[in-house]
C-alpha cells in the first residue's frame, strides 16, 4: 500500500493473538502505519495491559482481539471483561475461523468491527480508522 493512500488515524492499539508470528507481524505492520502498538498472547494478558494503561493515563484507542485462544481466554470472554471496566472500549474482533456465528453478530457482543485473517493491510487500515475516529470512508 502506498503511504499516500493510507487513511491512518493514528493512535495506540493493543493486539491480542495466541500466535506469536501474527502478534509480531501485526504489531510491526501497525508500527509502520504510524500506530503505537502493544501485544498480548491471551485475553487475560490483554485485560491486564488495558487496565494498567488506563490506570497510568495512557489508554488504548482500539483493541484487536482474536476470537479463539486454545487453552486460554479468547476474544468473546475478554470483551465481556473489558466492557465491565470500560463501557466505551473500542474493540475489533478477528478470527481465521470464518464459520463462527459471532463474526456475523459481532455488534451484539459489543465489538466495534471485525477483520478476518489473513489481514489485508487496506482492510485493517480502514477498520482502525473507522473504529478510532467514528468516521466512514
Amino acid at each position: 500500500m502506498k503511504k499516500e493512500t493510507m487513511t491512518v488515524s493514528k493512535g495506540k492499539v493493543l493486539i491480542m493473538d495466541d500466535e506469536e508470528p501474527i502478534r509480531y507481524t501485526t504489531g510491526r505492520l501497525l508500527d509502520i502505519m504510524g500506530y503505537d502498538s502493544l501485544i498480548a498472547g491471551n485475553g487475560f494478558e490483554a485485560i491486564q495491559l488495558y487496565k494498567k494503561e488506563m490506570e497510568n493515563g495512557r489508554p488504548f484507542d482500539a483493541i484487536i482481539l482474536d476470537l479463539i485462544i486454545p487453552g486460554g481466554m479468547g476474544g468473546k470472554e475478554a470483551m465481556e471483561k473489558l466492557l465491565e471496566m470500560d463501557k466505551n472500549v473500542k474493540v475489533i474482533l478477528t478470527s481465521g475461523y470464518l464459520g463462527d456465528p459471532i463474526l456475523s453478530s459481532y455488534r451484539e457482543h459489543g465489538f466495534a468491527g471485525v477483520v478476518l485473517k489473513p489481514y489485508a493491510i487496506e482492510e485493517l487500515d480502514r477498520i482502525l480508522f473507522r473504529v478510532i475516529t467514528g468516521l466512514q470512508l
